[in-house]
């Protein structure tokens, strides 16, 4: 950093004038003190006595001109300080989603380079392929109506299967533990498509709390179908007070 010019570190009264004709009712408090911003320029700072403002700072920039002694202002703005009170730092959209973020009425739109999808119209399942040229072929797959545009990439599936095998229809989980058997052999499985299938597949038990949702395979539950419910019988005792047999002593 340059070495604070004298000339502009000492420029304190013009500083403070051109910052009250500035700030209006936000006020100038006492002078917090001058750094070098430059070659021949310096900033001035002032507290800023507004109360809704607190810890914040006015910063009036003052400059020269080679070889002159006389000072002007260049600009002047509010700073925060140390203590000042300060929105968080900007997060962009994208990066501020998370799971479940979408609810009734919210519009998600998936960028072209979303690496969880491929065009479903090559029939491959490749994440080489150059955006401008998927964009164009989108364009034509659109107008012709040929299908699906785009359909899970490798990263998408393999995406959603450590999700679900982390979620409640996994398999290291209680309820599995202590289920009779597993998914595999339930009547209530409904198998999935694709290479997904091979793992998972959808709850039809509406008892189950995964009722239509995915779960492994290896997942189990209480509600298992081949539990079968016990059969109930009837065995006759021996009464405790017998009404029902004749007693040959009576008719002797």
């Amino acid at each position: 950093m340059a070495v604070l010019d004298e000339a502009c570190a000492n420029a304190v009264e013009l500083a403070r004038i051109t910052a009250e004709r500035r700030c209006g009712v936000f006020g100038v408090g006492e002078h917090l003190g001058v750094e070098s911003e430059g070659l021949r320029m310096a900033n001035h700072y002032f507290a800023c006595t507004h109360p809704g403002y607190p810890g914040w700072r006015w910063a009036v920039t003052v400059t020269r001109a080679s070889r002159s002694r006389v000072v002007t202002v260049n600009e002047l703005f509010v700073v925060p300080g140390d203590d000042a009170l300060v929105p968080p730092p900007w997060v962009p959209w994208a990066q501020r989603l998370a799971p479940k973020d979408i609810v009734p009425g919210t519009i998600l739109p998936t960028p072209d380079d979303d690496p969880r999808l491929v065009p479903g119209y090559t029939n491959v399942e490749t994440e080489d392929l150059d955006p401008q040229e998927w964009s164009q072929e989108r364009a034509v797959v659109t107008e012709l109506g040929l299908g699906r545009e785009r359909i899970l990439s490798l990263t998408g599936k393999d995406k959603a299967a450590k999700r679900w095998l982390g979620g409640e229809g996994g398999s290291h989980n209680e309820m599995t533990q202590q289920a009779p058997a597993l998914c595999e052999t339930c009547g209530f499985l409904v198998g999935l498509a694709g290479k997904l299938g091979v793992i998972f597949g959808v709850c039809a038990n509406e008892y189950s709390p995964q009722d239509g949702q995915v779960v492994s395979k290896e997942h189990g539950c209480g509600g298992h179908s081949d539990v079968a419910a016990p059969r109930k019988g009837y065995k006759q005792g021996v009464p405790a007070w017998d009404t029902m047999t004749l007693d040959s002593a009576i008719f002797d």
